[in-house]
């Protein structure tokens, strides 16, 4: 009897094969390990970005190409290893460096998939989102959903690097793309203090009457870190007090939210930010789907699968679906996280394992 692994050894089978191959099939027992495999088999691979090598690179790439139409964005993306031939970070998360010199502009345009921006250090650049001027400063988390407009111009003579994350692999491979160029430069070059998102949403518990109806990505174009930070230290101080405001012991962490649904911020990526105190760790934990990380503050260890890495201040890695990750603080640790989290939930594909506890979604 022929087993079921596309070997041939009669004429028939031969022909049968190459019939298949003829008519563009492929039989499911030749692949079954492939298409269903016993738990995730990633492609990407688990890995690390240093800040200061990347800084370097987007320096570099300062000094000798300009910034403008065609190109668009001196972006640098983050091309896992493990995925050869594209600038993926993850399947479904694009990441790179982006860098603006002093009292440049990088043109307006828009695009369908989302994006946002995080700053590491550094300020002077204002991103203008459909006509909305918004400052970016340390540790603010700027929006620009898809198809909304967006350029940024530098006001300084200092450039400024940050982060930029997309979906670009996720809408790339469910062809969902459109692009469209906008203004040469940006359509207000105002520098103010506050973007008018922030004076419409920016106000906790608050919503306006003339904004009640729900939106899919989140209205409030800027996270500012001073209330990150505010938040983050509560959590502690709680847990010092006795009382459950962790995620774990010595682990504080939130995640921004779109203030119309309190769900996720734009609907294809979840945005996060975590503290441990200078000692603390987490368990190894699997999940599905993938996330990129960077060190906002700190230094410590990730374990990704099997392998131990110091990172520090700037430095990005990638985690990609079920490969085991956490996390040991040295000092206080604080990194921000983005994932494919909304494209998973709604899917049904949630599940999460940390080896030694109850895992619900596994029973």
């Amino acid at each position: 009897m022929h087993q079921m692994d596309g070997t041939a050894d009669t004429p028939e089978l031969k022909q049968l094969y190459a019939d298949f191959e003829a008519e563009s099939l492929a039989p499911l027992w030749t692949q079954r390990d492939d298409l269903m495999p016993m738990a995730p088999s990633p492609k990407a691979v688990p890995y690390v970005w240093r800040w200061k090598a990347l800084y370097d690179i987007a320096r570099r790439s300062g000094d000798l190409v300009p910034v403008g139409r065609g190109g668009e964005r001196r972006a640098m993306g983050l091309a896992n290893p493990g995925l050869p031939g594209t600038a993926y970070a993850t399947p479904t998360l694009w990441c790179a460096i982006q860098y603006l010199g002093g009292h440049e502009t990088a043109p307006e345009h828009r695009h369908s998939q989302n994006a946002f921006r995080f700053v590491v250090e550094g300020e002077g650049v204002w991103t203008v989102v459909n006509g909305d001027p918004v400052a970016m400063r340390r540790g603010d988390l700027l929006l620009t959903p898809g198809w909304n407009y967006h350029g940024h111009h530098n006001d300084t003579d200092q450039p400024m690097a940050w982060i930029d994350g997309l979906d670009v692999p996720f809408s790339h491979y469910a062809d969902v793309g459109f692009f469209e160029f906008g203004s040469e430069r940006v359509t207000d070059e105002a520098s103010p203090d506050v973007s008018r998102s922030e004076r419409l949403w920016a106000h906790p518990g608050l919503r306006p009457l003339s904004g009640l109806q729900d939106q899919t990505s989140s209205p409030l174009a800027a996270y500012r870190w001073e209330h990150t930070d505010r938040a983050l230290t509560e959590q502690l101080r709680l847990e010092d007090e006795g009382h459950p405001a962790t995620v774990e012991q010595g682990h504080a962490a939130i995640r921004y939210t779109n203030p119309t649904t309190g769900g996720d911020v734009m609907p294809t990526l979840r945005c996060e930010f975590h503290r441990l105190r200078a000692g603390a760790e987490t368990p190894a934990r699997h999940e599905v789907g993938s996330s990129v990380w960077q060190v906002f503050e700190g230094e410590g260890t990730v374990v990704l699968g099997d392998t131990e890495h110091d990172v520090e201040t700037g430095d990005l890695f990638a985690v990609p679906s079920w490969v085991p990750w956490s996390l040991h603080a040295d000092t206080q640790f604080d990194l921000f996280r983005f994932s494919d989290g909304p494209i998973i939930d709604r899917l049904q594909f949630t599940r999460t394992y940390v080896p030694g506890q109850r895992n619900e979604d596994l029973a």
